[in-house]
């Protein structure tokens, strides 16, 4: 269905009982994405026997469900011809190697040279998607962090791929460069993680608004004062990976919110010209390197690879350097990055 109903009304089934009212609507109308319904259920467009409910109120049978579902606004945002670094494009969808200091969709202080901008130059039909804002997008990556990131090119696709990370069948492993060394190979952190209790810009595992996550780690290469992990986030939570490093002891080289002052000074006391390199970085050293999830029309289990940017390799290439130059520090490499 390429235009969304105006209106729309149907009987709650017994099955369908004690579901999320957000969830059936966007299981029952397949132009509206759960969020979305969400946002039309808090506005009063959506209602349950003409009662306005609760996104998350359960169903009962019998009970029917109507509301309008109003055609999606053309968005404002401004197709740009900026450079995009595609991995793999067909008609359902695209993925796109996100290169570090893009934002990925529009947002107050930066309405311009976003992923979302670069998108709608290049695949215009990807405007009013579900009724997004977000045209095309199912999940983002922070500014200052690149890699891996799908995009869907329709509303199909939007929903397919959405229920898939809503699921967690999608895998996402990323590469990390991090202050010192761990006291062993691998492991995995399971602490929830939620906004700060004082900086509401920061995200914490001691919150008061908890919400598990789960990040797998294995370490990759060893370093004088650093090392390389390959992290698997089985979970999707804001700066999951920068605050689960953080709270291990070994936050992200480059984070400028999350790192530690006494790591770079430690840093600096075994090579001040590696430590130079790193006081330069205008970011945090992570990178989403692979993305695998089910296509949504094939049914085909795809793999994307990205590959790390220059600043990052840089520096892991001076480590590699000052690590050649001590004898028996335990370096080992990892050849498929």
């Amino acid at each position: 269905m390429s235009n969304p109903p105006s209106s729309f009304s149907f009987c709650v089934g017994q099955a369908q009982a004690g579901g999320r009212l957000d969830s059936l609507v966007a299981t029952e109308i397949d132009c509206c994405s759960r969020s979305f319904a969400a946002t039309l259920i808090r506005q009063g467009c959506i209602t349950v026997d003409g009662s306005v409910k609760k996104p998350a109120y359960p169903v009962k049978p019998g009970e029917t469900v109507s509301g309008k579902v109003p055609t999606p606004e053309v968005s404002s945002f401004l197709p740009e011809n900026l450079p995009l670094h595609i991995l793999y494009e067909d008609a359902e969808l695209l993925v796109v190697n996100k290169q570090p200091g893009m934002v990925v969709h529009p947002a107050p202080g930066h309405s311009r040279g976003t992923l979302v901008n670069a998108l709608m130059y290049h695949c215009p039909n990807l405007t009013g998607i579900s009724g997004s804002l977000r045209p095309g997008i199912v999940h983002r990556l922070d500014k200052d962090t690149s890699g891996v990131l799908v995009v869907a090119k329709n509303t199909r696709a939007m929903h397919h791929l959405a229920a898939q990370f809503k699921s967690r069948e999608v895998r996402k492993k990323y590469l990390a460069l991090v202050y010192g060394v761990p006291g062993k190979d691998a492991g995995s952190l399971d602490s929830p993680i939620g906004r700060h209790p004082e900086d509401r810009k920061k995200m914490s595992t001691t919150t008061h608004t908890p919400r598990s996550a789960l990040t797998k780690w294995r370490t990759l290469e060893k370093f004088p004062g650093a090392s390389l992990l390959e992290l698997d986030i089985r979970t999707g939570r804001t700066h999951q990976i920068r605050v689960h490093c953080k709270t291990m002891g070994h936050p992200v080289i480059g984070d400028p919110v999350y790192g530690n002052r006494g790591d770079k000074r430690r840093l600096a006391s075994i090579s001040p010209e590696l430590s130079q390199a790193i006081m330069a970085l205008d970011r945090q050293m992570l990178h989403a390197w692979q993305l695998s999830f089910t296509h949504p029309v094939t049914g085909e289990r795809m793999t994307a690879e990205a590959t790390m940017p220059s600043d990052m390799a840089g520096v892991i290439d001076r480590f590699r350097e000052i690590s050649s130059t001590n004898d028996g520090d335990g370096t080992f490499r990892f050849q498929d990055v």
